[in-house]
């Protein structure tokens, strides 16, 4: 239909207003008087923080397999992990590919090092899932974070292994998982470790959809899940700047409201 935009402020042009709309999100005001129908923009929200997306580079996989032909200084033979506290096998795995994947293994393994002819190596800071992930991936460039449920958790948990071993396109392929991870159930665990990691982007995403998706975050049994004071702070300062943010929406509306009256 007919109609013009007009800015806040502008109200005093309408001639003879005969009725009153409302967007269900307050921030226009629909004026029909003699003259048309009128847009008044009462107040715009905020728009949400972006983030540029997170691009994971090409494999280096063919690459970093190309290193262990014709390198005399890589170790031979097999590794058994023993990981976590109840000691866990890895079974049998290529030093040599290891050390062409991870600066960190290269260094384990190097020459001098007791690992480098060691048959088994121990690694108490993870658990099996996690530290099978990280050996799937370094050996076959395979990303796997398994079942749906779970899926943050041990995508954070990979996360810090692939830092810990300098992996960084696996770091990258991590966060990329917790991005698309965030929902009614992992909002607040989320936000919690991106707070203790001082994940940027992932803790102003996190605070976003809380926020926004309040409701089905409660329902889920997000606010039971709070462990951390100074993440509760936080939310409860959002909380205060959105009834703050309401309100002077609804003053604005309020004095738009008066001035088409008059």
């Amino acid at each position: 239909g007919r109609g013009s935009v007009d800015g806040v402020g502008d109200a005093q042009e309408f001639y003879h207003p005969i009725g009153l709309a409302i967007s269900p999100d307050g921030s226009t005001l629909l004026v029909s008087s003699t003259g048309g129908l009128h847009h008044v923009c009462v107040a715009a929200p905020p728009p949400p923080p972006s983030f540029a997306p997170i691009v994971v580079p090409p494999s280096t996989f063919s690459a970093d397999m190309a290193k262990t032909w014709g390198d005399a200084s890589l170790p031979q033979g097999m590794v058994t992990f023993l990981v976590g506290d109840d000691e866990e096998r890895i079974e049998h795995v290529s030093k040599c590919n290891l050390c062409a994947r991870s600066p960190v293994f290269r260094t384990m393994f190097g020459i001098g090092m007791k690992e480098r002819d060691a048959a088994e190596v121990t690694v108490s800071h993870t658990d099996l899932a996690s530290f099978t992930a990280l050996v799937r991936y370094l050996l076959t460039d395979q990303f796997d974070l398994g079942e749906e449920e779970g899926r943050a958790q041990r995508a954070l948990d990979l996360r810090e292994l692939a830092q810990m071993y300098q992996v960084p396109r696996l770091e990258l392929l991590c966060a990329q998982a917790l991005q698309e991870s965030v929902g009614p159930a992992s909002a607040v665990p989320l936000l919690e470790a991106a707070h203790t990691m001082g994940d940027g982007r992932l803790l102003a995403q996190c605070r976003r959809y809380v926020a926004d998706h309040a409701a089905e975050v409660r329902a889920s049994g997000g606010v039971e899940q709070l462990r951390d004071l100074g993440v509760a702070k936080g939310l409860l300062g959002d909380a205060l700047d959105q009834v703050a943010e309401l309100k002077g929406t609804v003053a604005a509306r309020d004095v738009e409201l008066e001035k088409v009256r008059a």
